[in-house]
């Protein structure tokens, strides 16, 4: 059975590329949220084997969202996606538990290297 996988960006055209690469490789992507507080409802309400998240998005960003999700569940397992120049936030999520991130733009085989290295 494929992985589930729940897409969250504010950008439609990102989702997009990630969705993209993902049905590509063979995952079903069960879910997207534009915002973090999105994603946690998501998260919940489709409990997908990955998610993906941005980190900068408007509501609620990634990380606080990050600490949502593992708070409800602590083995959720979460990559973080950051533009270029963002170090600081991509240690304070892999702090609060991310598992690796991804830097924009996408490249597809690092994507699905993070991916397939926090699914095993």
């Amino acid at each position: 059975m494929a992985h589930s996988i729940l897409i969250v960006d504010d950008a439609a055209f990102m989702r997009m590329m990630i969705k993209d690469i993902l049905s590509k490789n063979g995952f079903d992507v069960v879910g997207e949220a534009q915002d973090g507080a999105q994603a946690v409802e998501k998260y919940q309400e489709l409990k997908p084997d990955l998610v993906t998240m941005d980190i900068t998005m408007p509501e609620m960003d990634g990380i606080t969202a990050l600490k949502q999700i593992k708070e409800f569940n602590s083995e959720a397992k979460i990559i973080m996606c950051s533009a270029m120049g963002q170090q600081a936030m991509v240690i304070d999520a892999i702090q609060a538990g991310a598992k690796d991130f991804i830097v924009k733009p996408f490249q597809a085989d690092r994507v699905i290297e993070a991916i397939q290295k926090a699914l095993d």
